[in-house]
């Protein structure tokens, strides 16, 4: 289902920068920037006309920075179709409202859940999705989001003692920062959202990582994936914004794949633990880096 922005109450004034200092992520999402948070808005502007994020994943780096003032605009992306919907019906007041009532009838149950994760998003309202979404995300084994082949979910329930379904609270204000004129939510691809950026904007690309190794792979947020072939992509992009003049910042694992990626740009190399890894084993402290360019 492709998201739709809904429209914006009349009540609210045309312009009003709204900050929302408390929102946090309404989901939990491989390679969220929470870990990284305080070293990326270290080298971003105080001020940027346009903020781009392509890949917004659970939204850290947007709502830090909306908190703080810090942007004109943002343009907010990604690829996968369900997360935009969330996004976009989470930004109307009135159905993020009934979002938080659909979501408290919600339990945590094995039958429930398989039952919920059976449902085909393209086949329910925005409000009815975006609810499955947020608590297939909130209830399912470690946070992970995997699609099979057929582009189905496929994680199954998750292992805990009082999972939390509906922050109420938080997804009011997660609307409060969406809800915004100077805020869009596309489901478009990386190269398109950010065609039109210029120097004075800033771009912050958080890609599904290249794995450290063939089973760390979680590039199958989406069907198709995001191989090799779109992270050469994806660095041709980043130097034609360099090129441009516009503000580039870029998260990534620390491989020699992305050294020589992005050879030529400042490459700085930061520790991150990770919580969401589908081996117990294979989380904790890594090596990541963030690759900048025309931010000073």
């Amino acid at each position: 289902m492709p998201p739709t922005k809904p429209k914006k109450s009349k009540a609210k004034s045309k312009g009003t920068i709204d900050p929302c200092p408390k929102a946090r992520p309404f989901v939990k999402w491989a390679g969220g920037k929470r870990q990284l948070l305080l070293s990326i808005l270290h080298r971003l502007p105080r001020s940027i006309d346009r903020y781009y994020e392509p890949f917004v994943g659970g939204g850290a780096v947007f709502f830090a920075l909306n908190s703080e003032n810090r942007f004109q605009q943002a343009i907010l992306g990604d690829r996968n179709a369900e997360l935009m919907t969330a996004y976009a019906t989470l930004s109307d007041p009135l159905w993020v409202e009934s979002v938080i009532a659909r979501l408290k009838t919600y339990q945590y149950d094995a039958e429930f859940y398989d039952a919920l994760r059976k449902l085909n998003p393209a086949d329910l309202t925005e409000v009815e999705a975006t609810s499955r979404f947020i608590y297939l995300n909130r209830t399912g084994f470690n946070g992970l989001y995997r699609v099979n082949r057929k582009g189905s979910f496929n994680v199954p329930l998750g292992r805990y003692s009082n999972p939390t379904i509906c922050d109420e609270t938080n997804l009011r204000l997660i609307s409060k920062a969406l809800h915004q004129d100077r805020v869009r939510c596309l489901c478009t691809d990386f190269e398109a959202q950010v065609r039109t950026a210029q120097p004075g904007d800033v771009v912050y690309f958080d890609p599904p990582y290249i794995p450290l190794s063939v089973t760390s792979n979680f590039t199958e947020y989406q069907p198709g994936g995001f191989g090799l072939t779109e992270h050469t992509r994806l660095a041709a992009c980043f130097r034609r914004l360099a090129d441009k003049g516009v503000g580039v910042l870029l998260s990534n694992s620390n491989t020699p794949i992305v050294q020589e990626l992005y050879a030529g740009f400042q490459i700085d190399i930061v520790s991150a633990k990770r919580a969401i890894n589908s081996k117990g084993g294979r989380r904790g402290p890594v090596t990541e880096v963030l690759v900048q360019a025309n931010l000073r």
